[in-house]
């Protein structure tokens, strides 16, 4: 049914009186959406939007994809809820197939149910394994919102508090477009950014437990380093015997395009040894894991359990979301039609002054916005062009330092029609925000 603007209005008042005030909400007037269907989704208000978000990059196929709704409902039918207390069919069945395409020898699968816990479980795995609590991560990095995670986070809009269990090193590479070294070719690039990774390791006391890094920073506005940047860094940590965390929350499962894990453009010295997921594999379920050599994952002294991680429901899901992107080649698909969008996008803000880059991989991109005429981010700019990207009927984020990057991720099923019609969609939200900016 669809509902008054004042019943949406009367919804966010709700929220805001029963929420944290930290909990932010897109648009002025936030949107609550009903249903969805393939690409699209709906509001309250009947409204109909091209979704290209996908809820942070976690409706990874399709909305109300038959297959997954079916798998859920069937699961549901039989037991929702167990533990990991007791054998489960389904997350045995799942952990074979992430076991299978992870790349790790003689891995080992632990579920969660979000990457934060994911990245949390990774952190703990690593620091007992190596018995130490020093951490490298990179700049402008993003893992999550728990104590441990934030204390890892290299984006001070999303790092409320300097305190951690960790003690955390940043290292450069990241943004490959930005910061000292962003004027060398990519060789030079890497070679800088290696060497300043021997540096600080020859100023650190005691063993460091791992590096952790996004292979395209997700929150960071998509932003990422040239290809074999993390192989040579892989050399280096290898002689100290540090360990290698891949952060794929966002980037696994073939959304990049060229590969199916993030990590496979640093792939010269073979898998990481530990890889975190989410989001997408459970096509909005909550799904989280840790795939780790058993030697890292057997390595905790103590019991450990999930009670939530695992559930036979989300599995399911899991299960065949996961059989219908391989079945339909949607890595394929996000290579191509992910391919034709940087470039249509590359077009059509070319003449556009607010536009400092397009940049990402497969169905990942980011636009950063800048004040027209300077090199200055301009978040205020994002803010407007999504306002205007939401009255012409498209829904993306936005990210990166200080929130002046546009985040651009559709479900991989993306059409090529689709992917023109969101193209000219936010190049007409750009121009209007750029006419907003414009000095009188």
């Amino acid at each position: 049914m669809t509902q008054h603007p004042q019943d949406a209005a009367s919804l966010h008042a709700r929220h805001q009186s029963v929420l944290p005030s930290w909990l932010s909400l897109y648009y002025e007037r936030p949107l609550e959406l009903t249903h969805g269907e393939g690409r699209h989704v709906w509001d309250a208000e009947g409204n109909r939007y091209l979704d290209f978000f996908g809820g942070i990059l976690t409706t990874m196929t399709a909305h109300a994809l038959p297959e997954v709704t079916k798998a859920v409902s069937e699961q549901a039918g039989r037991i929702i809820h167990t533990s990991t207390l007791y054998l489960s069919r389904p997350m045995v069945d799942l952990a074979e197939r992430i076991v299978a395409l992870s790349g790790i020898p003689d891995a080992r699968v632990f579920f969660t149910t979000s990457g934060t816990e994911a990245n949390d479980a990774a952190l703990l795995l690593a620091t007992a394994h190596r018995r130490s609590n020093q951490v490298l991560a990179m700049r402008n990095s993003y893992h999550g919102r728990s104590f441990s995670t934030v204390g890892i986070t290299g984006n001070q809009s999303w790092s409320p508090t300097s305190l951690s269990p960790l003690q955390t090193l940043y290292v450069h590479g990241g943004v490959r477009t930005r910061g000292p070294y962003a004027e060398l070719g990519d060789r030079a690039y890497i070679a800088a950014c290696v060497a300043d990774l021997e540096d600080m390791l020859q100023q650190t006391a005691g063993g460091i437990a791992a590096l952790i890094a996004e292979p395209v920073q997700g929150v960071g506005g998509f932003t990422m380093p040239p290809d074999g940047l993390y192989a040579a860094f892989r050399e280096v940590l290898a002689r100290h015997g540090i360990l290698w965390i891949s952060d794929e929350v966002q980037t696994g499962w073939g959304r990049t395009g060229d590969h199916f894990w993030g990590w496979q453009a640093h792939a010269d010295n073979g898998p990481p040894d530990l890889l975190t997921f989410a989001k997408g594999i459970g096509n909005g379920m909550a799904i989280g894991g840790v795939v780790a050599r058993a030697e890292v994952m057997n390595s905790l002294t103590a019991n450990s359990i999930s009670t939530f991680g695992g559930s036979p429901v989300t599995m399911a899901a899991g299960l065949a979301n996961l059989n219908y992107l391989l079945e339909h080649d949607l890595q394929g698909n996000a290579r191509r039609v992910g391919g034709l969008l940087i470039e249509r996008l590359r077009a059509v803000t070319a003449g556009l002054d607010l536009v400092r880059e397009v940049r990402g991989r497969g169905l990942m991109i980011g636009v950063e916005l800048v004040r027209p005429g300077t090199d200055e981010r301009a978040p205020e700019a994002a803010s407007l062009v999504l306002e205007a990207a939401r009255e012409r009927g498209l829904l993306i984020g936005k990210g990166g330092q200080g929130g002046a990057s546009l985040r651009i991720a559709p479900p991989m099923t993306l059409t090529v029609a689709e992917a023109e019609e969101g193209a000219t969609l936010l190049a007409d939200a750009l121009q209007a925000a750029q006419g907003m900016l414009a000095p009188s």
